[in-house]
């Protein structure tokens, strides 16, 4: 079996604009903070904003912070 460890699904401390939402996941699969931003903005302005907002606001509550 192969023992990797990965990295938490967990909101980021030190990337964070709003909660830490983006800056956590794209740090968990080793993407651009910013760019998963960007991309995230325009997905949301293009599906009316409300879906995009509501799924932020679904991670926040869920996603734990990050451990130092």
């Amino acid at each position: 079996m192969n023992n990797t460890t990965s990295k938490p699904f967990a909101r980021s401390l030190n990337d964070r604009m709003i909660a830490g939402v983006m800056g956590g996941i794209a740090h968990r699969y080793g993407w651009s903070p910013t760019l998963l931003r960007v991309i995230f903005v325009i997905v949301s302005i293009a599906s009316a904003a409300f879906p995009g907002m509501l799924v932020y606001l679904i991670l926040w509550l869920l996603m734990p912070n990050e451990q130092d």
